[in-house]
């Protein structure tokens, strides 16, 4: 009786150490699923990181973004990896084919540069052995930018022979032309802090008694300092899409490795599940069954010692599943780490051009990009509330009288101090813009039809009130301004060709003055 009691009482502890084996499988099934949620929360984060690349890049991130929202999705997503590896890859080749044909194209020229006679013989094998060296491929922009600066080398060499070899080159009007379209795109393009003094010198020899050779060297800079300024930013976008594939293909790999993982657990789990129930349904049946006492209590220590087996191996077997798993998600801390770093100084970079991309550099006016953003948001405005809106197109008088009297860099300042003005003169509310040149387009909402033309010529009395003094002569600088209102189904940008008619009308009449189309 006694050792009935005893072996109740051991059945009992058992079932106590069953329950309490089954809660730790299920506390530990819970914690492995957190750490699954976990390390799929990190995969959208990276992927997140990723965007504004590449459109299809963009739109295979957000697949896999959803697909990885579930457990029972991770499987699927798998592909999705593969095809995200694949299309960065596909932009690599992208940029090598590019930098392929840069090098086709040099090779092209260099040949006909072959073909000048009269080139000094030093040159000729100068080129000789470029030609050579054009043989190889080019790996990054950076292999292919002093190419094309030695190109152009060439050329200066060849052209300075033939000038010094000949008449000097008439300066004609169309080199002058020339001349004042190079110092208008210098002063609407942004260029780098380092490259500024370059740009003012360039500038200063843009002037009325330019020569031809001091044209084609101002332009041989420019180009030079554009094909510097490219090959930082190609080089840049080149860094990122190698740190961005290096990324996700660890990420790939982690996610591929712990999902195998898992699923070879799974199973493993599973079959010793299996097992234990087994044991567990073996000792039910042996308490029933058996009635000796001593058969029953060997019986129940087999099972027992089974039963603390299979424990043993699938602790052990949890323990190897964690280990795995902060092995993984230690990996991708790091990448994630560090592909976060590369993204923030990306898109830094690439929100700060694209701030310069909306900004006239010369007047820090907003330039014709974010007049053509303005216009659309102040259409929907109007469409939506019904309220007045006006477009208003202003010009400077006789502004290539300044620039022809006083220089480019006169008729710069005269520009800024104009720009400044003109905003200084309109309300919050109110929006100006450089469309180009010396023209600026001001968009004017919620002003009545009777007061426009007060509003617009206060702002015409201002610019001609500045007091602008060159070389010691005081002058006076004017503007001209069309304006027109929008009315019922019209476009804006048909609300614009009248104000710039109405402008026209202005500035063949009499100038400085305000002309209203009605």
């Amino acid at each position: 009786m006694k050792d009935t009691t005893a072996n109740i009482s051991q059945i009992t502890l058992l079932k106590q150490k069953l329950h309490s084996a089954r809660a730790a499988l299920e506390e530990m099934n819970e914690d492995h699923n957190q750490k699954l949620a976990s390390l799929l929360q990190f995969i959208g984060h990276l992927s997140l990181a990723c965007k504004g690349q590449n459109l299809e890049l963009d739109n295979k991130l957000a697949k896999l973004r959803h697909k990885l929202g579930g457990f029972d999705r991770v499987e699927e997503a798998l592909p999705e990896l593969v095809e995200v590896e694949q299309i960065l890859k596909q932009q690599y080749n992208h940029v090598m084919v590019q930098l392929e044909d840069g090098r086709t194209s040099l090779s092209k020229v260099i040949r006909q540069l072959q073909r000048v006679d009269s080139a000094p013989a030093q040159l000729k094998k100068e080129i000789s052995y470029f030609k050579q060296e054009l043989a190889k491929p080019f790996h990054t922009f950076w292999d292919y930018i002093p190419k094309v600066e030695r190109l152009v080398g060439f050329y200066d060499a060849i052209l300075q022979e033939q000038l010094t070899q000949g008449d000097k080159l008439e300066v004609l009007p169309k080199h002058r032309q020339l001349a004042h379209e190079l110092a208008q795109m210098i002063s609407e393009i942004e260029f780098r802090k380092d490259q500024r003094d370059q740009v003012l010198v360039v500038k200063d020899t843009l002037t009325d008694d330019i020569e031809v050779e001091s044209l084609i060297d101002a332009y041989q800079t420019i180009l030079t300092l554009l094909l510097e300024n490219i090959a930082l930013e190609k080089s840049a976008s080149q860094e990122f899409l190698y740190a961005l594939n290096d990324a996700l293909s660890a990420v790939r790999e982690v996610v591929s490795d712990s999902y195998n993982n898992n699923q070879r657990s799974f199973q493993l789990k599973k079959q010793l599940n299996r097992e234990i129930n087994s044991r567990v349904d073996n000792v039910g049946d042996a308490i029933i069954d058996i009635d000796d006492i001593h058969s029953l209590k060997s019986q129940v220590t087999e099972q027992l010692a089974s039963l603390r087996t299979a424990l043993g191996r699938k602790e052990a077997l949890e323990q190897r599943e964690q280990a795995l798993l902060r092995k993984s998600m230690e990996t991708m801390r790091t990448e994630l780490n560090e592909l976060s770093r590369e993204a923030n100084t990306y898109k830094e970079r690439l929100f700060e051009q694209q701030k310069l991309n909306l900004l006239d550099t010369l007047t820090q006016l907003p330039n014709r990009a974010a007049l053509e953003e303005r216009m659309e948001q102040e259409y929907r405005n109007h469409q939506r509330h019904k309220q007045p809106l006006w477009v208003a197109v202003a010009d400077i008088d006789h502004f290539k009288s300044i620039n022809d009297t006083f220089g480019h860099s006169t008729g710069d300042k005269t520009l800024q101090v104009i720009s400044m003005a003109l905003k200084n003169s309109l309300r919050e509310t109110e929006f100006v813009a450089r469309y180009g040149g010396e023209e600026f387009v001001m968009l004017i909402p919620d002003v009545s039809a009777t007061d426009i033309d007060q509003l617009l010529n206060r702002v015409r009395e201002k610019v001609k009130n500045i007091p602008f003094k060159f070389k010691n002569q005081r002058i006076t600088v004017t503007v001209s301004i069309g304006a027109a209102q929008i009315m019922n189904n019209e476009l804006i940008n048909e609300t614009f060709e009248r104000a710039d008619a109405a402008l026209y009308k202005a500035k063949h009449e009499s100038r400085d003055r305000v002309v209203i189309d009605v």
